[in-house]
């Protein structure tokens, strides 16, 4: 029985999105439904919470790969774009300084 619960929940509820709270108000009131031992309750919860950790990690990766997939497409400039460009700058600007000093004391 408690396999089943635990099988049903993960199938069936987008657990990955779901609070800390919530799941273990979720798993605490099956375990009461289905009159299931204390220690199989706690055992319930203390599963679910971590299938829940999982399945959130699991779903930010799935998020950041798809966003980072789609501006590449769109072809945005990165953060790390930038600051290459912003490096550039700067050596630019050091080098025009360094070339105006150098000719303008001769």
């Amino acid at each position: 029985m408690f396999d089943l619960i635990r099988k049903t929940l993960l199938t069936g509820v987008g657990l990955g999105v779901m609070t800390k709270e919530k799941v273990e108000e979720l798993a605490t009131e099956l375990a009461r439904k289905a009159d299931l031992p204390k220690k199989e309750g706690e055992a319930l919860i203390a599963d679910l919470l971590v299938e829940s950790e999982k399945a959130a990690r699991s779903l930010d990766g799935k998020v950041s790969a798809a966003v980072r997939s789609a501006l590449e497409k769109m072809d945005v400039a990165t953060k790390h774009d930038i600051a290459e460009l912003e490096d550039r700058i700067v050596r630019l600007e050091q080098q025009a300084a360094s070339e105006n000093s150098e000719t303008g004391s001769k």
